[in-house]
């Protein structure tokens, strides 16, 4: 159990390490998202044909997709209600990261890295029960990037009213908040909200609908909007998404 800890605080010190003192003090083209301009001649981080790194979130499958998505996952993005549990997407060239929104997140990682009893309490569904990766390869990402997200992106409030639930960055948001710092320049796929047609998917996979992100709570998905317009009019990300 302590080897299990010590793995955890690790690499969790060592994201925060890349994070902080490599890829912001000494990489000297990235430059704060707000003020990014658009570059010619440096080399692209998701550059075609092949691209350098590949982010994926949640429980987005490669398998039976390839043709559309690719083979490849640099990063995966979860969080306990989203992650993989089915070994059939077992990829052991890909590093898992959490986004811990709340204490219960830890500590399922916690439990579930430790062989302990799964408290399923706190979740808004029932969290994974196992996990198709292995403890080397998971990563807890630095909460920096989740409140960069929130409070300088989309300008989400710090405190909310007591009737109000808290609103909260969707994954793609995070992800594009997290390339934004480790990649010389960032192509979107498949990232946008058509609701103009609540019954349109909500992804390439599954079968929810727009409808479901228009009804939730937890998101503030106009401002997500206004935000990936901003960016791509401003052509701080390329859009791989047809309209």
């Amino acid at each position: 159990m302590k080897g299990y800890l010590v793995a955890i605080f690790l690499s969790a010190v060592f994201l925060y390490y890349v994070l902080h003192c490599i890829l912001w003090g000494t990489n000297v083209y990235w430059v704060p998202p707000l003020e990014m301009q658009q570059r010619n001649k440096i080399q692209s981080c998701l550059s075609k044909p092949a691209f350098a790194s590949l982010l994926r979130m949640n429980n987005g499958p490669v398998l039976g997709h390839e043709e559309e998505v690719g083979r490849r996952t640099t990063f995966r993005l979860f969080y306990p209600e989203s992650v993989f549990s089915d070994p059939s997407h077992t990829d052991p060239n890909t590093t898992a990261v959490l986004i811990a929104f709340k204490p219960h997140d830890l500590r399922w990682l916690l439990e579930l890295l430790t062989g302990g009893k799964i408290n399923t309490n706190g979740f808004w569904k029932k969290p994974a029960l196992n996990l198709i990766y292995k403890p080397y390869q998971i990563r807890i990402l630095d909460p920096f990037i989740i409140r960069m997200a929130a409070y300088e992106l989309l300008h989400f409030p710090k405190t909310f009213p007591k009737n109000q639930k808290p609103k909260h960055p969707t994954t793609g948001i995070i992800a594009i908040t997290l390339a934004f710092h480790i990649c010389h320049e960032v192509h979107l796929a498949g990232f946008k909200y058509n609701f103009s047609d609540l019954k349109s998917p909500l992804h390439y996979y599954g079968n929810a609908t727009m409808s479901l992100m228009n009804e939730s709570a937890y998101h503030n998905v106009s401002a997500e909007q206004l935000f990936l317009k901003d960016i791509m009019e401003k052509n701080f990300v390329v859009n791989l998404t047809e309209d």
